[in-house]
């Protein structure tokens, strides 16, 4: 197989927006954000300095996950509008230098899949995991096929068949990964890039993409796969960008994707990084995380050291072969203005998102500070298992005033959270009309950002302290100091050179010959040269 070309010249600058398309804008007033609502808000993205936005499943789904329950990957849903609603969406995100990017389900379907209901009654389909009888996790066939499938996650998302790395004689279901369904699966992920690409998105995000394999301990099968696919993407477009959620960029990326996210799970410790910097053990909790003080806590008990030292290796492994991501949060994860967390503690982070050398991904709402909202009811399976129900991270963009920002006038059943007017919660209008705003903030930190190399995804970065304040070089020539802690804090200077740095951005930080200190919340950008 020929070497892998190198990332598409456009992802190394970018500033990625993820848009959860039912709750960003909606133009028809029936309680649902679409295709029309979000080029309506494109002018938000432009001015923000967004250069690639990621959607949220759209294709044809019952929506019994939110859309990653696929029904038609060739098709996309009525609610968000339709193909030509789409093309004339990345045309018009594409005039203002934005790509789009779709969020591709590859390792499962909806059970409303014509696939699936061919495979539950024809016993020689082999586009599924089937088995006789009806083993742990395995759901009994709802067809005439005798037997029971394989689920991924709800028992209405029947896992798609990519093979199997290990045989086991007590589990004679298990095929091979050059078995006939698992090549076809294989021929129909092109298929499907190759037509939205050829629509004019710009790539993908690919949902789960380390599952696909099963019982592939090592991920050896599962790398063989994406390495094939993202040689049949170099050939066939060059341009296009290929993300992964996978959580552990020193695997996915040599294996063929040109970014993977650091997520609040995977990689080899399980999401420590991410968790270590945003999750103050409120929001979205899943039972399964041991509780840990963040980084970026008001308390101050945290460590950047986790996240450091984990970005450190991946850097150390991937080189300029492609790039690691740093959300500030996704549509599974806790919103940054969680829990206690308030509005004076995020210009700290994103600072800190902002000039440090991965690619950053901005949760829309994030750049505004909209709030996780607890306590509301499952909608449309937001709620995995008790306790780490998603919704809260899922609420309507707040651009006005109004109740559910362009949401209100729809039926009570299709509105996404009943939350009162409160004039006191952030909204884009109104941050807007203040420049002394977080929106106004994010906004020349991206200008920043992109108009210094320095700070970028590609510079390099010499980390000087890791606990509070947190201290580091970017490209010998830009100081960055970042206090998350109400309290201040100081830190002897590291070496001579740094007293004169002067201020370019930020407030609270002083830094002269006696050392840094950073007053509570305080945070600050300093040129060296």
């Amino acid at each position: 197989m020929p070497p892998l070309r190198s990332t598409p010249s456009w992802l190394a600058d970018a500033v990625l927006y993820q848009i959860y398309p039912q709750s960003f804008a909606d133009s028809n007033g029936d309680g649902v954000g679409d295709f029309a609502g979000i080029t309506a808000r494109l002018d938000h993205l432009a001015w923000l300095g967004v250069t690639a936005v990621w959607l949220n499943p759209c294709f044809t789904s019952p929506f019994r996950d939110a859309g990653y329950d696929v029904a038609d990957y060739l098709s996309v849903a009525p609610r968000y509008g339709t193909e030509d609603d789409l093309a004339a969406l990345v045309a018009a995100a594409r005039e203002r230098g934005i790509r789009v990017l779709l969020d591709l389900v590859a390792g499962h379907t909806s059970d409303d899949h014509p696939w699936f209901r061919a495979a539950r009654d024809d016993p020689s389909d082999g586009r599924y995991i089937w088995a006789d009888g009806q083993p742990p996790r395995f759901v009994a066939s709802p067809g005439t096929r005798p037997g029971s499938y394989l689920p991924n996650f709800f028992d209405s998302q029947p896992a798609l068949n990519f093979g199997y790395a290990r045989t086991d004689p007590a589990e004679p279901w298990r095929q091979p990964v050059d078995a006939p369904g698992p090549l076809a699966n294989r021929a129909a992920l092109r298929e499907i890039m190759d037509h939205w690409l050829r629509l004019g998105l710009a790539g993908f995000r690919v949902d789960m993409a380390h599952s696909l394999v099963k019982d592939d301990p090592d991920l050896v099968e599962t790398g063989k796969l994406w390495t094939e696919l993202r040689a049949w993407l170099d050939e066939a477009h060059p341009e296009a960008a290929l993300l992964a959620e996978w959580g552990d960029p020193a695997v996915s990326v040599p294996a063929g994707f040109h970014a993977d996210f650091f997520l609040q799970f995977g990689g080899p410790a399980n999401g420590l990084p991410l968790r270590s910097l945003w999750n103050n053990g409120t929001g979205t909790v899943d039972s399964l995380w041991e509780p840990r003080q963040a980084y970026f806590d008001a308390d101050g008990g945290g460590s950047a050291e986790p996240f450091v030292t984990a970005w450190q290796s991946v850097a150390a492994v991937i080189g300029d072969r492609g790039f690691s991501a740093l959300p500030s949060a996704n549509h599974d994860f806790s919103r940054l203005c969680c829990g206690p967390r308030t509005a004076e503690q995020l210009p700290a982070a994103f600072a800190f998102q902002l000039t440090w050398p991965t690619l950053p991904a901005i949760y829309y709402g994030d750049e505004i500070g909209m709030r996780f909202v607890p306590g509301l009811p499952d909608h449309e399976g937001s709620e995995l298992e008790p306790g780490y129900n998603r919704a809260g991270s899922r609420t309507p963009m707040q651009w006005d005033d109004s109740a559910n920002a362009g949401f209100s006038t729809a039926p009570a059943d299709r509105l996404y959270l009943p939350i009162d007017p409160d004039p006191g919660r952030p909204t884009v209008a109104a941050q807007r009309a203040d420049e002394g705003s977080l929106l106004h903030l994010v906004r020349r930190l991206v200008a920043l950002r992109g108009a210094t190399p320095e700070l970028g995804g590609g510079g390099s970065v010499e980390v000087l302290h890791t606990g509070y304040p947190l201290v580091y070089v970017r490209g010998d020539r830009y100081l960055v100091v970042v206090n998350p802690r109400r309290d201040a804090a100081s830190l002897a200077l590291p070496r001579p050179a740094l007293a004169s740095a002067s201020l370019v951005e930020g407030s609270g930080v002083t830094v002269d010959g006696r050392g840094i200190r950073a007053d509570g919340f305080a945070w600050a950008i300093l040129s060296l040269a």
